[in-house]
């Protein structure tokens, strides 16, 4: 194994969204909270929890499970918020639970296979292949440059 970094390799915060395994580069990664009640913003859309205010950052919340259309979100004492740091925004994502941080090389990230049109896969960077499981690798820049976030963004430097 060499000792040469590559680009695709890194840390990465591992999560379930149902019976699914994910993880996002942990560079990326502030904080992880358990979840907490938000304050819903009106006519945002459903994945758009609403607002907290972190340490007098007012932070977005968005349910994963909602944006990615996986089954019915449940909150229960497992739920957790991770907050992220992406492109100078703080967001916040609501996962079932964290699992933990796993070291994934070259060798290991296979590139996102082709579902066809009916598939969106534009927000997956890739599959991490660990021993027992594999990790849907999350493009979190991608996932939450959004339009809706993209409004909200410009909403926030105009005030």
């Amino acid at each position: 194994m060499s000792s040469t970094p590559v680009p695709s390799t890194g840390e990465f915060l591992t999560f379930t969204l149902g019976e699914e395994n994910y993880g996002v580069d942990i560079l990326k990664v502030q904080e992880i909270r358990g979840y907490d009640s938000v304050t819903r913003v009106p006519d945002a859309p459903e994945y758009i929890k609403g607002v907290i205010n972190l340490r007098g950052t007012i932070v977005p919340v968005i349910d994963l499970r909602l944006k990615l259309r996986l089954k019915e979100a449940r909150y229960d004492s497992f739920t957790v918020m991770i907050v992220l740091n992406v492109d100078d925004r703080v967001v916040g994502i609501v996962v079932d639970s964290v699992s933990d941080v796993v070291p994934l090389a070259a060798e290991q990230i296979r590139p996102t296979p082709e579902f066809g049109a009916s598939v969106d896969t534009r927000f997956i960077s890739g599959i991490g292949t660990l021993d027992d499981r594999m990790l849907i690798l999350l493009d979190i820049e991608t996932l939450l440059d959004s339009a809706d976030l993209g409004e909200a963004q410009a909403l926030d430097t105009a005030t």
